[in-house]
């Protein structure tokens, strides 16, 4: 009996494999982070506004003290769209190599100054509700492209963005001088 057949006459079967289809259809579009959160609150509460930081949680995720409207708390989470740092500590795991170094290094970046943030309008923010955000520093340079730059993270395409390319550079640039990350040392 074909499949065709076997659906026809088994309404059943249909719907188990159309229902089967979507749900791996839904995978593959999360898997592609087709399915990202946006906001259009977002580029108007955020995009191109300073605002001071208010802790480094890890090398590429911040707490700013601007509320967040969507998680309806007090300060809002931004991960640096366009990088990834190692993973610091947590309570199930431990730090991966350079991550302690990405987070002093980004704490010594935004000290006492106030960042810029550039969102992507067609990503606004990632799966676990973070702000999506290119970090501008008060004397007009980049935080992702200075964390790439010194080693201590590496491109992330995850979410399409415009800078793409550009980061891609710097990291190679990094990677052909050997630093943090790409050096020989741990």
């Amino acid at each position: 009996m074909s499949l065709r057949s076997a659906l026809r006459y088994h309404p059943a079967r249909r719907l188990f494999w159309i229902g089967g289809l979507g749900v791996v259809a839904l995978i593959i579009a999360d898997q592609c982070g087709w399915l990202l959160v946006r906001h259009t609150d977002d580029m108007q509460s955020y995009h191109g506004r300073q605002i001071r930081v208010l802790r480094v949680i890890d090398g590429d995720t911040l707490e700013i003290d601007q509320p967040d409207h969507v998680q309806d708390h007090a300060s809002t989470r931004v991960r640096l769209c366009g990088i990834n740092c190692p993973e610091a500590a947590g309570p199930d795991r431990e730090a991966q190599p350079w991550a302690q170094q990405a987070v002093e290094f980004t704490r010594s970046q935004v000290r006492g100054q106030g960042i810029t943030l550039t969102l992507e309008s067609h990503t606004t923010r990632d799966k676990f509700g973070r702000l999506l955000a290119h970090i501008e520093l008060e004397d007009g340079r980049s935080l992702n492209e200075n964390l790439l730059d010194a080693g201590l993270a590496w491109i992330d395409d995850r979410w399409p963005h415009s800078r793409l390319s550009r980061y891609a550079q710097v990291e190679r640039s990094a990677r052909q001088r050997a630093v943090g990350l790409w050096s020989s040392d741990e």
